[in-house]
């Protein structure tokens, strides 16, 4: 695998890294390959993007010494984006990879890989229509085959870090996107990463209630205490910027904020 992706980054890149591992697999192994002058590393700042993502981008580019650009998306400036309809992700894609072409002509590259294509995700659509490659995709690679590049790399923690898709993946379909409430999930999720030490934890935000998705072994032996107690925490983090609803538990749900038919 690795040989093939060398094959497919063989001239001047730019790799758009989230801090996800795939993003960062990918940019790790780019720059290892091309040095300094042959990769530029690209991260939108945004207030869907969690700052501990940002963070690990920032670490990693000290440690490895990427040419990294940081970059304002501008999809905060775009009525499409805010509004949240089921394709929100094209919208992003889109500002994002514009974004990027606004600052480099070289070729740009995505993490994106095989699982990506059992899902919906517009963002692909937005991918073509800005000519961006994936080289995890030409290589015909899914999420195993991405952890075991990262682990070759000797990327130690990072290879096994679970998904993370960016905070507005959490609000249901039609509820606008907003700042404040992006940072309220993000400090929901926290703090019950911080309480229950769960394998996966998604806040959703939704028209009728604020969610909190763990998965099954998690939800399981969750204590009632422990439920009243982040029941209390997370109405308290949401006061200030929405109406008072109602905080439930549920099992985790892939993708269950995306509402209604798909273009």
């Amino acid at each position: 695998m690795p040989l093939i992706l060398a094959d497919i980054i063989a001239g001047p890149s730019a790799i758009a890294v989230s801090g996800g591992v795939d993003s960062m697999t990918l940019a790790v192994f780019a720059h290892r390959l091309l040095g300094r002058d042959g990769v530029v590393i690209m991260h939108a700042i945004s207030p869907a993007v969690p700052p501990e993502a940002t963070e690990r981008v920032r670490h990693w580019a000290s440690l490895e010494g990427w040419n990294l650009h940081m970059l304002d998306a501008g999809e905060f400036s775009d009525r499409n984006y805010l509004a949240n309809p089921v394709n929100r992700c094209f919208f992003c894609k889109s500002n994002l990879y514009g974004s990027i072409a606004k600052v480099t002509d070289r070729q740009i590259f995505s993490g994106a890989n095989t699982n990506d294509l059992g899902e919906y995700r517009p963002g692909l659509d937005a991918a073509r229509d800005s000519n961006v490659r994936h080289p995890y995709l030409e290589a015909g690679m899914g999420k195993s085959d991405v952890r075991l590049l990262s682990r070759s790399l000797n990327m130690g923690a990072l290879a096994e870090l679970p998904a993370s898709p960016c905070l507005s993946s959490r609000v249901e379909t039609k509820i606008p996107i907003d700042s404040a409430v992006l940072k309220s999930i993000d400090a929901a999720e926290n703090l019950a990463r911080e309480i229950l030490r769960p394998k996966t934890v998604r806040c959703r935000v939704r028209h009728d209630s604020i969610v909190i998705e763990l998965d099954e072994d998690s939800l399981a032996r969750i204590a009632p205490d422990i439920v009243d107690r982040i029941t209390q925490s997370v109405t308290q983090l949401f006061l200030p910027v929405l109406f008072r609803r109602p905080v439930r538990f549920q099992p985790y749900r892939n993708g269950s904020a995306f509402i209604g038919t798909r273009p």
